[in-house]
């Protein structure tokens, strides 16, 4: 399918500022022969030249006569012109009559079409627009619908919604008004993104799957509710950075009451909504009942979002598997409770500096979701040794946990930690005011897999890292101690 084409491309030059008009220049105009003023590959054999290019070497003054060897005088093969100067246009030798030369075939002109269309599948949608404008075959092989599943536009001064419109319009070429082979749409940093542009692809590509336009802040709640309600198949959405994105439904109002015929669902299993600011209780709660196939959820410095709204998600969203709540400072340990509810299937948890999340709400998540891996819970000033223990016990599966600046944790967590959790691979400590050598030579011990460890701004002696160095040999020591090298 040529996906590889959606290879993120930065800005050329002024490639990607100027991608819409390639694309309508590329679209709108196909090949044509060079006129015939124009030089070619002729102009530089001397034999060639004509009156108007003549060599050096062959201008000569006007001669009636010329001697040859044999001492007969016979008429000049020049023209004679009454005070002018001309050229002398001699036939190579060896043939009298010579057809015009063909120019030289470019090399990878020389490829057939498959092997062609497989060198073009890695290009970025900007190259496979100029692609389109070399020559007819490449006009016809660049847009193939084969290499235009995926669709990637970057750049703040990029047309967004211009270039969606001329992209799509030529894609629906061969199947009017729908496209059917786009599935992926990425629109990053770009601030001329609007409604308009999602409306396009809302109704030109039923098949789309997945769609992100994270930082376009002129993007709204009608235009993602455009987009979910005609494309059932629609799993990945991120909205991140868009601030007017306050919920997302298959309602035109979020705050209409639901009712079994507002009851539909959506597909969504990737909803990344971080920097959402205006998002609320209120629209978390319905987005949870319109999508209950999420999977990955992520809602970073959602700063309205409260408790109450988790058990909603609970309630709705059982398959969920990654969670992240970072920055979210009305979150508590009443949350987390909730969080909890998802049991054996959550897998991926970030709290980080949710100031009001404490060793009891990481004990419900300890003793009710024993598969956890991963667990970012940096700036919890509220957790203690007792917590990060409790954890540690029931989710022996563990490989990444980050408890940086938890002024409570000490070397006694460490060692629970050290003997539970012998797969770990990835652990901060940073700004752990607590630590001292013998936690870090428990892990030397117990977790002979790290691969990264954090003990910047910690006071712990150089030898307790010389022995994490020695047990744990891929491991990675980030730290701020100059006597340790």
């Amino acid at each position: 399918m040529g996906a590889n084409n959606g290879k993120q491309c930065g800005s050329e030059g002024k490639g990607s500022s100027s991608i819409s008009s390639d694309v309508s220049s590329s679209t709108d105009h196909t090949p044509t022969k060079a006129p015939k003023n124009v030089a070619t590959s002729e102009d530089s054999d001397p034999s060639m030249r004509t009156l108007s290019t003549p060599s050096p070497a062959l201008i000569l003054k006007p001669n009636p006569l010329q001697t040859v060897p044999n001492g007969h005088e016979t008429s000049s093969t020049s023209f004679t012109v009454t005070g002018e100067t001309v050229a002398l246009v001699h036939v190579p030798p060896g043939s009298r009559s010579r057809p015009s030369r063909v120019p030289p075939t470019a090399l990878i002109d020389t490829l057939p079409d498959p092997v062609l269309l497989q060198v073009l599948s890695y290009l970025c949608t900007p190259q496979l627009c100029r692609c389109a404008r070399v020559s007819r075959r490449w006009y016809n092989l660049a847009w193939d619908p084969r290499l235009w599943s995926t669709i990637r536009l970057t750049g703040e001064l990029l047309s967004a919604d211009r270039a969606l419109k001329v992209l799509t319009h030529r894609l629906c070429q061969d199947t009017p008004n729908v496209c059917l082979t786009l599935e992926t749409v990425v629109v990053s940093g770009c601030r001329r993104l609007s409604d308009r542009g999602l409306r396009v692809l809302a109704q030109c590509c039923p098949e789309l799957r997945r769609l992100e336009v994270a930082g376009c802040y002129n993007v709204s709640n009608e235009a993602v509710f455009d987009v979910v309600s005609q494309c059932p198949n629609l799993e990945h959405l991120d909205v991140s950075g868009c601030p007017k994105v306050t919920c997302i439904s298959l309602t035109e109002e979020a705050t209409l009451q639901l009712t079994p015929l507002h009851g539909q669902q959506i597909s969504l299993q990737h909803l990344d909504m971080t920097d959402c600011v205006s998002l609320e209780d209120k629209g978390l709660r319905t987005i949870a009942f319109h999508c209950p196939r999420l999977t990955h959820l992520y809602l970073r410095r959602c700063s309205r979002l409260t408790d109450e709204a988790l058990r909603q998600l609970a309630l709705h969203c059982t398959a969920l598997r990654e969670l992240s709540l970072s920055d979210c400072h009305l979150i508590g340990d009443f949350g987390l409770r909730e969080v909890a509810r998802l049991e054996g299937r959550l897998r991926y948890l970030s709290v980080a500096h949710c100031m009001r999340i404490t060793d009891v709400g990481l004990r419900y998540v300890a003793r009710y979701c024993p598969r956890l891996r991963y667990l970012n819970a940096r700036g919890c000033e509220g957790l203690t040794d007792q917590g990060l223990g409790h954890l540690a016990r029931n989710c022996s599966r563990l490989r990444s946990i980050d408890v940086g600046r938890c002024p409570l944790v000490s070397d006694i967590g460490l060692e629970v930690l050290a003997r539970c959790c012998e797969g770990l691979r990835r652990l901060s400590l940073r700004g752990c005011e607590s630590l001292t050598g013998r936690g870090l030579m428990a892990l030397a011990v117990g977790c002979p897999e790290l691969q990264l460890l954090n003990v910047q701004e910690c006071e712990v002696p150089p030898e307790a890292l010389r022995l994490v160095r020695q047990h744990c040999r891929r491991c990675v020591i980030e730290h701020t101690i100059p006597a340790f090298y």
